[in-house]
């Protein structure tokens, strides 16, 4: 037998177990990890999204429940959504500057009850409106950009004053961090913060969530075109761009969106900014996940692991998935 001799023999650190685990250099804990929730009236059990398996419409009392899960098992943070029916919607989005809506509601009791997790709240019209864009809509059918922000920073202020830990812009209108910001400032609620969805692509893997808070059927399919105000899927530079202005006008996080398909995007924010980068794995990354898996075609745990440990390699520092707590669970119990 011929034997090979090599002064270098990189196989020798993966020999063993023990090996592997002493020059890793990424992993992912709960520690890194935020929960979406969504969160509907009038819910007698848990209501099941059919293109999300394993995530569930839940009531105020069921998201009580679901964060307190979430918080025993090391998960430190909840990106609340709201889904709304047809008749609390209109063009303006009205509902999302009632004190008494639905979010509102579910905040003050999640942090009354779980005060020590955080809570994330979504700044966008999207669930609110009768069109089902992030915005209000001018007369050309466009999101009208500037009544839209004067809009998210009222909503933002009031989501702070109820208490949300962090508010989260998520619509991709210019000029929205800044504005929220300034009125955070000026009403006294420094101590909110701005998680920024910074780089948001108009993207088709939003498909799952839209059907999940209802602004798919609000607009009558699952394929609203929000490309005049979210980012193209060939800009990279544009995307820096955009983490660039969000950082500059106080966003404490800026954040990646999608995740998976956008690791390049999330490895130059990384290399750019000194800020907490941020990235959402987002419902249609979840579902092709779990569909493979169904079929036998892909190890669902093991897919699931590796899918987080790529956004986290990137440069992510925390990672909004629907994994949070099927992860945090296993990691508690490998």
């Amino acid at each position: 037998m011929n034997h090979l001799v090599l002064p270098q023999r990189p196989r020798r650190l993966r020999r063993t177990d023990a090996w592997r685990r002493l020059v890793r250099e990424t992993s992912v804990t709960p520690d890194d990890l935020i929960a979406p929730l969504f969160v509907k009236e009038s819910l007698s059990a848990p209501e099941p999204i059919p293109s999300m398996p394993g995530i569930f419409r839940l009531s105020p009392s069921g998201i009580i429940d679901e964060c307190r899960q979430l918080r025993d098992l090391g998960v430190p943070a909840v990106a609340l959504f709201p889904c709304l029916p047809a008749e609390a919607k209109d063009p303006n989005g009205s509902a999302a500057l009632n004190p008494d809506n639905l979010v509102c509601r579910t905040i003050r009791a999640v942090k009354e009850a779980v005060p020590d997790l955080a809570v994330i709240v979504d700044v966008a019209l999207d669930p609110y409106t009768t069109h089902g864009h992030d915005g209000v809509l001018g007369l050309d059918g466009t999101v009208d950009n500037d009544r839209t922000v004067e809009i998210l920073a009222r909503m933002a202020l009031l989501l702070a004053r109820v208490g949300a830990d962090a508010v989260a812009p998520s619509d991709m209108m210019d000029g929205r961090v800044g504005a929220i910001r300034h009125r955070l400032e000026e009403a006294g609620s420094s101590d909110t913060v701005i998680l920024a969805y910074a780089a948001k692509f108009a993207s088709a893997y939003y498909g799952p969530f839209r059907e999940a808070v209802g602004s798919a059927q609000a607009a009558g399919t699952s394929f609203l075109d929000k490309r005049t105000y979210q980012l193209d899927p060939a800009n990279a530079r544009q995307a820096e761009r955009e983490i660039d202005l969000d950082a500059d006008e106080g966003a404490d996080i800026v954040m990646v969106k999608p995740a998976g398909p956008y690791l390049d995007i999330i490895r130059r924010v990384r290399e750019r900014t000194d800020l907490p980068v941020a990235a959402y794995q987002v419902s249609g990354e979840y579902a092709q996940i779990c569909a493979a898996a169904e079929r036998g075609w892909l190890d669902l745990q093991r897919t699931r692991d590796e899918s987080l440990l790529a956004i986290k390699r990137a440069g992510a520092d925390m990672i909004l998935t629907y994994f949070a707590k099927a992860f945090a669970r296993d990691f508690a119990s490998p």
